[in-house]
């Protein structure tokens, strides 16, 4: 059965059943297990998300993957598990443009005992257990986040303030994974998925986060930045990550290796600059 392969990648051994324990538990087994990830996009490989390709890549495979696999991927497992899950569209707010684009995210919003709760695995740093949808603070061990609704159909799910992003909109209206699957699909050049490679995986105690070479380890005592300088680090980097090095391939590794040097010397000019200025 489709749900056993997903409960094995977890290495998830609570009961299942649809009830509130469990949402929680598959919810942070899944941020504990699955990293946020764009690798296949600058492996040349194609983002699929039919449900055939996101349980091989997710369940057979051992493989993270973007947003919309991420939380596509999530809605067939809390399916599988008696949960009513709706897909809903979202807009992360765009630090450098500093506007919101409608469909450059999904989240989920799923039925628990008559009420509803947005789950989202799909933010590199997203919160680990899954949100009552009310207004309000969530606390989750050291960050906070906090829902607003912005109208009967609309809500704004605010980030912790050192969260990778600021905030996202939903909107509840039920949307198919399937309409996302060209944007899914489609990355112009000049995307920053296309144009750096990235990784984010939570840890009990703390978030890594990789981007192109660099390494940042952020935990209670704060953040700590390395450059890896190896193909051999890059590796035992991916595999800190949860990313299977067997689905990489020992060429496609070097090949992503050589890559990253390139984007980690635009990335050094970038910081360069704005030093200048």
């Amino acid at each position: 059965m489709v749900i056993d392969t997903f409960l094995e990648r977890l290495d998830y051994r609570d009961p299942v059943r649809p009830d509130l324990a469990t949402l929680r538990g598959l919810h942070r087994a899944w941020r504990l297990r699955v990293p946020y990830e764009n690798l296949d996009i600058h492996l040349g490989r194609p983002v699929l998300l039919a449900t055939d390709a996101l349980v091989d890549k997710f369940a057979r495979r051992g493989r993270g993957g973007l947003c919309y696999e991420m939380n596509g991927a999530l809605a067939l497992l809390l399916r599988a598990a008696g949960f009513p899950v709706t897909i809903v569209e979202a807009a992360v707010l765009r630090a450098v443009r500093g506007d919101r684009q409608w469909g450059n995210h999904i989240a989920l919003l799923v039925e628990v005992e008559g009420e509803h709760w947005l789950a989202d695995t799909g933010i590199g740093d997203a919160f680990v257990e899954p949100l009552r949808l009310r207004e309000g603070t969530h606390r989750q061990g050291r960050r906070t986040y906090r829902l607003e609704r912005l109208d009967a159909g609309t809500w704004r799910t605010h980030h912790d303030p050192q969260g990778t992003v600021a905030s996202y909109d939903f909107r509840t209206e039920p949307r198919e994974l399937a309409e996302f699957a060209d944007r899914a699909g489609h990355k112009p050049p000049d995307s920053p998925f296309a144009r750096v490679l990235v990784a984010q995986h939570h840890r009990n105690d703390h978030e890594l986060a990789l981007r192109a070479r660099t390494v940042t380890r952020t935990g209670p005592n704060g953040a700590d930045r390395r450059t890896l300088s190896t193909r051999d680090e890059f590796a035992a980097t991916l595999t800190e990550f949860r990313i299977p090095l067997d689905d990489i391939g020992s060429g496609q590794l070097t090949a992503l290796w050589e890559k990253t040097r390139h984007q980690h010397e635009a990335w050094l000019a970038i910081e360069a600059r704005a030093a200048r200025t």
